[in-house]
């Protein structure tokens, strides 16, 4: 176990294909979640020793600081997409990331790796979005060599977009589609993203420079949301109308949904909705770092098939 890496946030969706990626290069781990004990699952990921899991507020300094200082490299995957009486946009995506940089620095960490999202914008009508700007910014004037990484909507198994959707068919006689589901996406696989986070803590080599700088990851192909939705109905071998639904509907009905503990969608997710959520060209992404983009249809097969009729196993 040659590296330590501190991984803030580390038992979401991303956080588990990144700490068994690691775990494959010997690295030795030590995770801050909110409650070690919900995240066990990760341990047997590595050899015995190998995944240190503490319980903790990423928003405590003396927390954030017991985990960063034994460690070589950070990675932070620390975000949310609604708010709770605990967990604010501000706290956890705009300064968050600023405290997390500059304990970096003074504890001599090598490389610092920071997970935000397309769409992130100072002029964004979305919070959410607004607030991972203002993270990328204030993360960069206190480690200026942090890579950050701009992910698209995340597939694989276990993701929260797909499985989402595939189990809604099981049981609704449709699905909506956001005002008409022109929105553009760029579906990427987690074990992309996984691997371009190793690039930038630098356990591989890359033909292009990544300390300082901003890359946006985005699958081989770009798919409306109508598309993304005919593509799960299609794996699931489920018929279901595809039903649009305008932007003031589903307002109505998210000022409500909102006030829920764990709200399915709020006013501030669909303004996010009337952009598209597509790497900017401009910007590198996979390929300059090496990494070969996975296309959506090899790996939907091997997950999405257990919401069809009769299960996994059926003809």
């Amino acid at each position: 176990m040659e590296r330590t890496i501190a991984v803030i946030g580390g038992s979401g969706f991303v956080g588990r294909a990144t700490i068994e990626m690691l775990a494959r290069r010997k690295a030795r781990t030590i995770v801050l979640c909110r409650n070690a004990e919900r995240a066990k699952y990760l341990k047997p990921m590595g050899t015995a020793g190998q995944i240190t899991l503490i319980s903790g507020d990423a928003c405590d300094d003396e927390v954030l600081e017991r985990v960063i200082a034994p460690a070589d490299a950070v990675l932070n995957l620390v975000g949310i997409l609604a708010e709770t009486r605990s967990q604010k946009f501000v706290a956890l995506q705009a300064e968050l990331p600023k405290q997390i940089g500059a304990l970096a620095n003074k504890h001599g960490v090598e490389s610092l790796v920071h997970v935000s999202a397309i769409g992130a914008s100072a002029s964004s009508p979305s919070i959410y979005s607004r607030t991972k700007a203002d993270g990328e910014d204030a993360l960069l004037q206190s480690f200026p060599n942090a890579v950050i990484l701009r992910p698209s909507i995340v597939f694989g198994a276990g993701d929260n977009f797909f499985n989402r959707f595939a189990k809604m068919a099981m049981l609704a006689p449709a699905l909506p589609l956001p005002n008409g589901g022109s929105m553009l996406m760029q579906p990427v696989y987690v074990g992309d993203v996984a691997a371009a986070i190793l690039a930038g803590l630098g356990f591989t080599k890359t033909g292009t420079k990544m300390e300082g700088e901003i890359l946006e990851l985005g699958g081989p192909n770009v798919f409306s949301f109508r598309q993304l939705m005919e593509l799960t109905l299609s794996q699931i071998k489920r018929r279901r109308l595809l039903v649009p639904v305008p932007f003031w509907a589903m307002r109505f009905g998210a000022v409500f949904t909102g006030l829920l503990p764990n709200p399915p969608l709020t006013v501030d997710q669909i303004r996010l909705l009337a952009n598209d959520n597509v790497a900017d060209p401009s910007r590198p992404g996979l390929l300059e770092i090496g990494i070969t983009p996975t296309p959506i249809d090899t790996i939907l097969p091997q997950y999405l098939t257990r919401f069809r009729p009769g299960g996994r196993f059926a003809r």
